[in-house]
């Protein structure tokens, strides 16, 4: 077996410890009005509120009330991010990609997409049945894979 000498190891794990760091360290949002933190913040909203209906689904704890209460907010907390789109918010800490930008038609299609599937899903919650919340649900949520296929890294 190959002994690494002392000198290599102690460089080797220092470059690891380094890598590992950059890693880890976060991005700031260095523009003034912060768009790209911002519509970061309301994309975390939605699935704060998305994510515990897709829970009642998984675990057959469907309450139907509470469906409907999540689902109603999540169509108060939709239109939050796309403002935050604008020409000049393609930087880090983004985790759009470019097509964002060179696509907008593409990019708009999809949003339109995602605002029907969100109807839908409020109207399915609004009927109160576990089958029709499900069938919504999972249309949102292709929606958002969709989109995320196209435009998020």
């Amino acid at each position: 077996m190959h002994r690494m000498k002392p000198t290599a190891r102690v460089a080797l794990t220092a470059l690891f410890a380094l890598s590992l760091t950059a890693c880890s360290q976060k991005v700031e949002d260095t523009h003034p009005d912060q768009p790209v933190t911002k519509r970061q913040e309301a994309f975390k909203a939605m699935l704060r509120t998305f994510e515990p209906m897709g829970t009642m689904l998984r675990t057959e704890r469907f309450d139907a009330d509470a469906f409907a209460r999540l689902a109603q907010q999540l169509n108060t907390l939709r239109d939050q991010p796309w403002a935050h789109f604008g020409a000049d918010t393609n930087y880090p800490p983004t985790k759009a990609k470019a097509a964002v930008w060179q696509k907008p038609d593409e990019f708009e299609a999809k949003r339109v997409r995602f605002f029907e599937a969100t109807d839908a899903l409020l109207a399915a919650a609004e009927r109160r049945t576990q089958a029709d919340a499900r069938s919504a649900y999972e249309a949102v949520q292709n929606s958002c894979k969709a989109c995320h296929n196209d435009f998020r890294r």
